[in-house]
């Protein structure tokens, strides 16, 4: 049986071919682009303050609510750069189309 750690590590292979395409496809906007790589920050974050966790407390990160909280804000920035970015896409696809 494969451990949710393992599976986590080998999810982020997708996850980097997933941000290729996406940068030489050209049509993502930047600012959405942005965060998607900020998501990595995220994981980056997440992983040692896991290990934290673990180590210091015995417990899950998950349970450690201002460790956990912590982690969280940077998946929070990642996702509003991607709404923003989006939004931003959409705001200047109606102003070239004069709606």
């Amino acid at each position: 049986m494969i451990s949710k750690d393992t599976l986590f590590a080998i999810s982020l292979f997708p996850y980097l071919g997933f941000l290729w395409f996406l940068t030489r496809s050209g049509q993502m906007p930047r600012l959405a682009l942005i965060g998607f790589y900020a998501l990595l920050v995220f994981v980056a974050v997440t992983i040692p303050a896991g290990i934290y966790a673990k180590v210091v407390y015995n417990e899950q990160l998950a349970n450690i609510d201002w460790l956990h909280g912590g982690a969280e804000i940077f998946l929070t920035f990642s996702n509003i750069l991607v709404v923003l970015g989006f939004r931003q896409a959409l705001v200047q696809q109606r102003e070239a189309s004069g709606k």
